[in-house]
């Protein structure tokens, strides 16, 4: 049925609850995942609209968020691998995480985005957001919520 599911991880204990579920779904299909860590983009911190000493460059920022990202998809990766499922990581720096789901789906050819979501609702939610109700508002790919 599913060939290529795109997974994207946090690492949190959410997250983590539907990678395992997006494996055992790749094993029964026979399927490979895709593992998707987006990290936030470099923000210079400003005072006042005075540049403050920057405490990180952004070399030195990227370098930091792509180490948790791979830490987030190694530990991700070792469930794959103990399933046997074929599984690719990928790291993005993005502003916005559902448009960075969407594009890795498209450039990675997944057929399925299969996500977790914390079910927030109400004004919560809408003061939040959630990167899953714009994946699921934006996508032509089919999208699987997993809670």
């Amino acid at each position: 049925m599913f060939r290529r599911i795109l997974v994207p991880t946090d690492g949190s204990d959410l997250s983590n609850g539907a990678v395992k579920a997006a494996i055992r779904l790749a094993e029964e299909n026979g399927a490979a995942i895709v593992l998707l860590n987006v990290q936030p983009v470099y923000q210079p911190p400003v005072v006042a609209e005075v540049p403050v000493a920057d405490v990180y460059s952004q070399d030195e920022y990227e370098a930091g968020a792509k180490q948790v990202a791979a830490k987030v998809l190694a530990d991700a990766q070792a469930l794959a691998d103990a399933a046997s499922v074929p599984c690719k990581g990928v790291t993005e720096l993005d502003s916005s995480p559902y448009e960075a789901i969407i594009r890795v789906a498209r450039d990675e050819a997944c057929d399925l985005i299969f996500m977790a979501s914390h079910g927030r609702r109400g004004v919560v939610g809408l003061l939040l957001g959630s990167e899953t109700q714009k994946v699921l508002t934006h996508c032509k790919i089919p999208v699987l919520v997993y809670r």
